[in-house]
């Protein structure tokens, strides 16, 4: 059954978790998408696990545009969520509309993500006023990284909790059919997701939340640049292609591979001509 922002409603409203993993290119997202999962989302993360950048800031709108594309190519019954990326939505009203806008028709989005409380609000209200559905992302927001002074949690002190709490309902309020809450302490994720009656997805905020993310290359361990605390590791899928590799190394080397399995063949009457 296809996933919609209905359906993930109906979930909250039964005690349901929701599921959620990021995808930026076709096989992935096909293999995503037969396991059965909830959601996909297309995060700007890409500029960390596929473009190789240090942070997301520098990732642009075809960059979203073209992985987001592939991905929905690749999809049937996902809810597909693609992020904006920095700058594409802060600097007015206007851009945020246009840009979540092409997300849609470019990149064949189901919905767009992006980060912030009450400061982008008129954004979240506009975007869904243009039938553009909006998850909102609260905590620790990659794209303000400078600001925070790092990768830190957030909303351990008691006027940073109020804040959280306070732009969660802001949120939801403006029109956002969920959030995510990134790097929160578990027990104000927890409060923040009995508030809210639009579901939350966390990553690093407790199992309090209606359903959970994680960039599949964490939990896979194809990624090893940096491995959040909050990250659990599914399978060890990195060493099982390094070690692929060194054995087609290896057979290539040796004269193993390609073998006659692999090889196509032709008369021999014809290439006795060709001497």
């Amino acid at each position: 059954m296809k996933n919609t922002v209905v359906t993930f409603q109906q979930a909250k409203e039964k005690g349901e978790k929701l599921t959620m993993l990021t995808a930026y290119d076709y096989s992935t997202a096909k293999l995503i998408d037969e396991s059965g999962i909830n959601s996909i989302l297309v995060g700007d993360s890409l500029g960390n696990v596929i473009l190789g950048y240090e942070d997301t800031i520098s990732v642009t709108m075809e960059d979203m545009i073209h992985h987001g594309a592939a991905v929905a190519r690749g999809v049937e019954n996902v809810l597909l969520i693609i992020d904006m990326p920095f700058m594409s939505y802060q600097t007015s009203v206007y851009d945020a509309v246009v840009n979540a806008g092409r997300l849609m028709k470019e990149g064949r989005a189901d919905a767009v993500k992006l980060e912030g409380g009450k400061e982008v609000c008129p954004q979240i209200k506009a975007i869904v006023n243009a039938g553009i559905p909006v998850c909102a992302h609260l905590g620790l927001t990659p794209q303000s990284i400078n600001a925070f002074g790092g990768f830190k949690v957030q909303g351990k002190s008691e006027e940073a909790a109020k804040k959280l709490l306070e732009d969660a309902r802001a949120v939801q309020a403006a029109g956002a059919f969920a959030v995510v809450l990134e790097a929160v302490p578990k027990k104000l994720a927890t409060l923040i997701t009995k508030e809210l009656s639009i579901p939350t997805i966390g990553i690093g905020a407790g199992n309090g939340c209606d359903g959970q993310v994680l960039v599949y290359q964490d939990m896979l361990g194809m990624f090893s640049d940096f491995t959040p605390k909050f990250v659990k590791r599914y399978a060890s899928v990195g060493e099982v292609m390094k070690e692929a590799f060194r054995e087609y190394i290896k057979e290539v080397q040796s004269g193993a591979f390609p073998s006659e399995e692999n090889e196509y063949k032709m008369d021999d009457e014809i290439i006795e001509k060709l001497y």
